[in-house]
């Protein structure tokens, strides 16, 4: 594992990317999208009112089910529906084309390199003030010294940059706040690679001030609304174009924001798949550097800005009508600075753990560029898609593959999760609240009184003890990876940093600390944070009911 040294001038100009040209390109790859959609359907007429049927169908059904229902936008679906089997062949592949025309125009991004030279300059600036740790004088802030110093990066940095010059690199985060991608940007940023493409739901282009700097800096739209399969061949196709034109882009393949906090497990594989189909495209065509590199990296936080909106989504979802979600935190400006500036202040880092390359197959990728298997010998990536001796798509075996490389992804965020204070705490506290009260199902443990969730001391920081002793063990094998705070222990300190860290944001912190006693205070939030730590089953270590 390596570590890159971060002191030396970010955003190097020798790692100029392609997308510096992407307005130079962006009609041509528009069309190139188009052309490859409709040889798709090109002469068979079954496939062709297949998709057009889809489309139709899965509108008019959106539409209707809307709150607000576009009468000209409905009725002109309802009029193709109705009329697609007696239009000519002709008529139908024009209207084919004009709706994947249209579409891959709403999603196509843009990037503005005086945009891009405003928000790796100006705007550090004028952060510098607002994301100043508490304390320290206005005057004499450096940003990137402040955020070097509370924002870690560490793992497979420097092989991250020695493969975005070897060929195109996919960048896969966790994901468990929008503040992900402001923080993964200034990561790339830093680490002085080129700026990368990524895709943002569309209701997100309605904030003005985030719509200039996506709109602006390579951000493509992903309207979420549109589920027919028309739209989404467009999307993945649009990737695909993307990383064969040398294009770096950024997936969170776990789709939105993880409501329960845990890390992802189950992640969804349609880009995922543009990454192989890029690499075997770049190889029919003879390109000189095919290579598509994937790269998993993970985001811990100490503090999640929207935990309790998330949480409560968790819930609402595994219990149906017992919640209600209130307005997502990130949509109050005032709170996220806030939440900003506390997170800056506090002696646990962010940290960002850039895991090993893997290649579209899930094999382990060197700083040469070449992929290894388990026992570290090198392999020829090119015969798993050759047949007959040259490259060619097959849609079963191509999905296979695709599987694999993303259980090998959910693998490497679990050996790459950084476990912090603030997750060893709330997991002891809340799991020895449930084998005191193994009768309760998780609704009922969650709406127990502030008394019933009450631990002595000394039996919680016992707890926390055996614990952290796993997760060392653990860390040995390469199984997880600790912050120094739980590495070095002791468990009063390892309580003291989270205790510190909760009550900087949350009004009703998920634990809270008495004389003699620990105990609960949002059982919700408490709920968040250990969820971090599921997946391993460490849930095994308090299997003796804990008597308080």
């Amino acid at each position: 594992m390596t570590t890159s040294p971060l002191s030396g001038s970010p955003a190097d100009p020798s790692m100029e990317g392609q997308i510096f040209r992407f307005n130079r390109d962006r009609d041509a790859i528009v069309e190139d999208v188009v052309s490859r959609e409709f040889a798709k359907v090109a002469g068979s007429v079954d496939a062709l009112e297949l998709a057009l049927n889809d489309a139709a169908y899965s509108e008019i059904s959106r539409l209707e089910r809307s709150d607000r229902k576009p009468s000209t936008e409905l009725a002109t679906w309802r009029e193709l529906h109705r009329r697609l089997g007696s239009k000519p062949v002709a008529e139908k592949e024009a209207v084919f084309q004009r709706l994947a025309r249209q579409y891959a125009r709403d999603i196509v991004g843009n990037f503005d390199t005086k945009a891009y030279r405003f928000a790796t300059t100006l705007v550090p600036r004028l952060l510098s003030v607002i994301l100043r740790p508490q304390g320290t004088s206005r005057r004499f802030v450096n940003f990137n010294s402040t955020l070097t110093e509370r924002i870690r990066i560490q793992g497979h940095t420097e092989t991250l940059q020695a493969l975005a010059r070897k060929g195109t690199v996919i960048l896969v985060p966790t994901h468990s706040s929008n503040l992900d991608s402001i923080v993964i940007g200034w990561v790339i940023h830093h680490l002085g690679l080129p700026p990368f493409t990524y895709g943002a739901g569309k209701n997100l282009f309605s904030n003005p001030i985030l719509a200039y700097f996506m709109r602006n800096l390579g951000a493509y739209r992903v309207d979420r609304r549109l589920t027919h399969g028309l739209y989404k061949d467009v999307l993945k196709t649009y990737s695909t174009v993307l990383l064969e034109r040398g294009y770096h882009s950024l997936f969170f393949p776990g789709g939105g924001r993880c409501r329960s906090g845990a890390i992802e497990s189950k992640l969804k594989l349609g880009l995922l798949g543009t990454g192989l189909a890029a690499y075997i495209n770049n190889l029919i065509q003879g390109k000189r550097h095919p290579n598509v590199y994937i790269v998993p990296c993970t985001m811990n936080y100490p503090l999640v800005l929207e935990a309790a909106t998330l949480i409560d989504d968790q819930l609402q979802q595994v219990g149906r009508s017992r919640y209600i979600i209130e307005d997502d935190e990130f949509s109050h400006a005032t709170l996220v600075g806030r939440f900003a500036r506390q997170v800056l202040s506090m002696d646990v880092s962010v940290v960002i753990q850039v895991g090993e390359p893997l290649d579209p197959f899930g094999n382990r990728v060197g700083p040469d560029g070449l992929s290894y298997d388990k026992r570290g010998r090198e392999i020829d990536i090119r015969k798993y898609v050759e047949v007959m001796g040259a490259p060619r798509h097959q849609n079963q075996r191509d999905q296979q593959y695709t599987k694999e490389l993303g259980s090998a992804i959910a693998e490497s965020y679990l050996r790459n999760n950084v476990i912090l204070p603030s997750h060893v705490v709330a997991f002891t506290l809340f799991q020895i609240l449930k084998r005191q009260h193994p009768h309760l199902d998780l609704f009922k443990l969650l709406r127990m009184s502030d008394d019933a969730t009450m631990v002595p001391l000394a039996d919680f920081y016992g707890q926390l003890e055996v614990l952290r002793s796993e997760l060392l063990a653990m860390t040995e094998k390469d199984r997880i990876l600790v912050s120094g705070v739980v590495r070095k222990g002791p468990s009063e300190a390892i309580t003291a940093s989270a205790l510190r860290s909760f009550g900087m944001f949350h009004a009703i912190p998920p634990l809270r600390r008495e004389s003699a006693a620990i105990s609960a205070g949002d059982m919700k939030l408490l709920l968040f944070y250990q969820n971090r730590l599921t997946g391993y089953g460490l849930e095994a270590l308090f299997a003796e009911e804990v008597h308080a």
